[in-house]
């Protein structure tokens, strides 16, 4: 067997070309862990939100920081899965192609008897056969250190993941038990300023005659009310808004559904229970069931302007409240999984990627005057809010 045959195994076999390194997964190990470690440090602030003097802000903060954790972990573990999906491929490969190569290996390093009858030149084969021999060996090595270093890192994603469900369904109950002393304690805030008088009246004609949330909306903007003092500068927050919701976009503004609906504004997926904030901040103008919608909250940023969110199990506050950026609005629908299932589903869902898990969708739509607006130019979408289409 000569050098040339050789040459031409290994290219063969996919070994005599460098191998181009793949990203580690150990970025997306370090970012799990801090996701972890946020989720682990709101878990742990749940009893100071609980004697904090402003109740609704500390349970506020500590949801927030909750869920914005669950998202960053989310992403982690699906990078880690993603991971370990491609170096198991490409370790089976691998490990085919060395096998051709361990075959070669076994044929040069036969007895010199043997070799010396394949060749007739004796000695000077065999000593060529070891030249060959120790040009391979280190090549082989090489290879072979990558491949467990490849399995190392498959080894230390699948103990990432195992940590994770475990801590997941541990911090799943104070968690709970933090969405219900929010809701009671939003209930219970006698503090909240008021910007105008009640109009239940006017409100309940205007709810029983709209056929659709624009008639509705629409109608709620040509409410004459004292809206008091101008508000922050509205408009040059534009491209800057938080989402109020931590999810992905499902459906962009005005893109059709599998049915052929268009709406004008964003639908957004969310996990189970999830919090919504108010982005901006602003006067309650409705809050309750409207339609089809589910629980509909109707927010003023400013004059003219009008914040519609829709789909929620749960909304806070009450009409002519004066609400902060960030304050609570409400709480999505839906359940989630059973404490000693969650971490495991989570973890699940996490690396299947896009909205698995995220169950809910809420629906956000912009409106100045009698027009809506694309979101799109309002709100920045963050490394753990992304648009996923269709």
């Amino acid at each position: 067997m000569n050098r040339r045959f050789l040459s031409a195994l290994l290219l063969c076999a996919g070994l005599a070309a460098p191998v181009k390194a793949a990203t580690p997964a150990g970025q997306a190990v370090v970012e799990a862990e801090a996701a972890a470690a946020q989720l682990r440090a709101a878990v742990d602030q749940l009893a100071d939100a609980v004697s904090a003097d402003d109740q609704v802000t500390a349970l506020t903060e500590v949801i927030r920081g909750y869920e914005q954790g669950l998202a960053a972990l989310r992403d982690g573990l699906r990078q880690a899965s993603a991971r370990e999906a491609e170096l198991h491929d490409r370790f089976e490969a691998e490990r085919a192609r060395l096998a051709g190569v361990l075959g070669a290996m076994t044929a040069l390093q036969q007895s010199p008897e043997t070799t010396l009858l394949l060749h007739p030149a004796g000695a000077l084969a065999n000593a060529r056969s070891g030249m060959i021999l120790s040009d391979v060996t280190p090549g082989l090595r090489a290879e072979a250190e990558r491949l467990q270093a490849d399995l190392d890192e498959i080894a230390t994603v699948r103990a990432l993941q195992s940590a994770a469900a475990e801590m997941l369904g541990a911090g799943l109950a104070s968690m709970q038990e933090a969405r219900r002393l929010l809701a009671s304690a939003v209930t219970d805030r006698s503090t909240m300023p008021v910007r105008f008088a009640e109009a239940p009246e006017e409100l309940q004609k205007l709810r029983d005659a709209a056929q659709s949330l624009d008639d509705f909306a629409s109608g709620i903007g040509r409410m004459e009310t004292d809206i008091g003092p101008p508000m922050e500068d509205f408009e040059g927050a534009q491209g800057s808004l938080p989402l109020p919701v931590i999810g992905s976009v499902r459906r962009p503004y005005d893109e059709p559904d599998a049915a052929g609906v268009r709406r004008p504004g964003w639908v957004i997926a969310t996990a189970p229970a999830a919090l919504v904030t108010t982005p901006w901040p602003a006067t309650i103008r409705y809050r309750g069931p409207l339609l089809d919608y589910g629980n509909v909250m109707i927010v003023e940023p400013a004059q003219d302007y009008l914040l519609v969110f829709a789909g929620m199990s749960q909304v806070f506050g009450e009409l002519g409240d004066v609400l902060q950026a960030g304050d609570p609005v409400g709480l999505m629908g839906g359940s989630e999984a059973p404490a000693q299932e969650f971490g495991a589903q989570f973890v699940a869902d996490a690396a299947r990627g896009l909205d698995a898990g995220r169950t809910e969708t809420l629906y956000l739509e912009l409106r100045k005057g009698k027009e809506t607006l694309d979101p799109a130019g309002w709100f920045v979408l963050n490394p753990v809010v992304e648009p996923q289409g269709n």
